[in-house]
């Protein structure tokens, strides 16, 4: 919610690694706040962060999922696993979290990292665009790591700031890198392995850091990893380190869990990580009709190589929201968001009548409606499959029927009449002619979004 209504929209991407200084090519590399061209400012160069939140508003795009990229010298678009000659780096830069410290030579040519150090200019620029946002009504996903360095091809590895040739902390990766088929690199499970002293401190000084720098940002999120399918015991790490962090400063950010479903379920039957957590988002399992995808935590693979071995297609409206539904009835304190990355989930109406937040709704929605969904609170909850209700009690039901059928809805703990008005799915718009309905019992309402109100 921002202000007295409902958040809705889409959630942005950013791009990764691509783009070049050529002006007529910039508007075809998509936002990243920390990508750097020198001189050169806008869409596929400096980014110009008010415009960015400017478009997002314009293209009812509710929130920005933002990770560092993937290398910071654009050399490296060729996936070659080679060692660069000298520092002669091409431009726009990725700009990565951490602060080079003038000693040794990366595999990109310039000093290495140093991991206790931080990029100034880049935590500006996020800090900056979440201030931006907060204005705005717009929320930033702050992912604190980024897995795709760690897993596929070899070159995703070559230049992270994590690989022990390329800092000056001692990270204990092997040297050199262990390439399957001297192509492919495989890093999660030791990047993952926190019983490692040298890098569970580092580890810790990272995830302060991306908490520090937002201690003033009530809109911003914070996620475990951009394609996360990492271990439970590092999920755990990461609450464990959040959950210290707000008992020594008393704040409490926002916090998500987004994890493959059996290290996500094993954080929730946790009460102690639980009670860490604000946010539930569904992005790496769901359920559809044709059964469960859920590949489990810790395997090594990424979220796109388990989703070319599924066949049973990607979980829509219908299919969040009975999600949402269930673990609305478990977890009742926690707000509910979908928000896919490759799978592109989505969640609209049916998922945000079953108690589910940030839904992806037409920008012309009724403002009406939309200041008065917070208000409600999830009901029907043994329902029959494809019906989903919010209620406020005495004064008004947003329902969603998507069955064929009317629907028979018990209305004997109302009292009055109420006037049910159809809602359009596809403009948000709330029709003038209304159905009375007599409360005290059960009723019958036809299919589709109806919103009853108090008479």
């Amino acid at each position: 919610m921002v202000g007295d209504q409902l958040l809705i929209g889409e959630v942005e991407p950013i791009n990764w690694w691509r783009g070049n200084m050529r002006p007529s090519e910039g508007k075809d590399y998509g936002v990243n706040l920390t990508r750097f061209a020198p001189g050169r400012i806008g869409p596929g160069f400096t980014d110009d962060l008010p415009l960015v939140a400017d478009g997002m508003v314009a293209a009812n795009q509710v929130a920005l999922d933002q990770h560092y990229g993937l290398w910071y010298d654009r050399r490296r678009e060729d996936h070659e696993r080679v060692r660069r000659e000298d520092g002669d780096v091409w431009a726009p830069f990725y700009e990565q979290p951490f602060a080079r410290s003038g000693q040794g030579t990366a595999w990109d040519g310039l000093s290495r990292y140093d991991l206790t150090k931080f990029n100034l200019w880049y935590w500006s620029r996020l800090q900056r665009f979440a201030d931006l946002c907060d204005a705005r009504g717009l929320v930033l996903f702050n992912e604190n790591y980024f897995q795709h360095n760690l897993i596929e091809a070899g070159a995703h590895w070559v230049d992270c700031p994590w690989r022990s040739a390329n800092n000056i902390n001692g990270t204990g990766f092997p040297e050199p890198p262990p390439f399957a088929g001297d192509k492919r690199i495989f890093m999660a499970e030791q990047f993952y392995d926190v019983t490692q002293p040298v890098r569970r401190r580092l580890h810790e000084g990272f995830i302060r850091q991306n908490l520090n720098n937002f201690t003033n940002e009530p809109n911003v999120i914070q996620f475990t990893s951009a394609e996360f399918t990492g271990t439970l015991a590092f999920e755990q790490f990461w609450l464990d380190t959040v959950g210290a962090w707000q008992r020594e400063t008393g704040r409490h950010p926002l916090i998500a869990l987004a994890a493959p479903k059996n290290v996500q379920d094993a954080i929730l039957a946790d009460p102690a990580r639980a009670a860490v957590v604000d946010i539930i988002c569904f992005r790496y399992w769901w359920q559809t009709d044709q059964g469960l995808f859920a590949p489990p935590g810790g395997k090594n693979l990424s979220p796109r190589q388990f989703e070319r071995k599924w066949h049973g297609g990607t979980a829509g409206d219908h299919d969040l929201a009975q999600m949402a539904s269930e673990y609305r009835v478990k977890f009742p304190a926690k707000v509910i968001i979908a928000s896919g990355e490759d799978a592109g989930l989505r969640g609209a109406w049916a998922f945000l009548c079953a108690g589910g937040s940030m839904p992806e709704l037409p920008a012309t929605t009724d403002l009406k409606l939309l200041r008065a969904i917070p208000a409600m609170q999830s009901w029907l909850a043994d329902a029959p499959k494809g019906l989903w209700a919010l209620h406020q009690a005495g004064t008004q039901i947003l329902l969603y029927n998507g069955n064929d059928d009317p629907a028979e809805i018990d209305l004997s703990s109302e009292t009055g009449t109420f006037r049910a008005r159809a809602v359009d799915t596809e403009t948000g718009r709330v029709a003038t002619q209304f159905q009375t309905v007599q409360a005290g019992g059960k009723v019958s309402l036809p299919g589709g979004m109806l919103w009853l109100t108090r008479d």
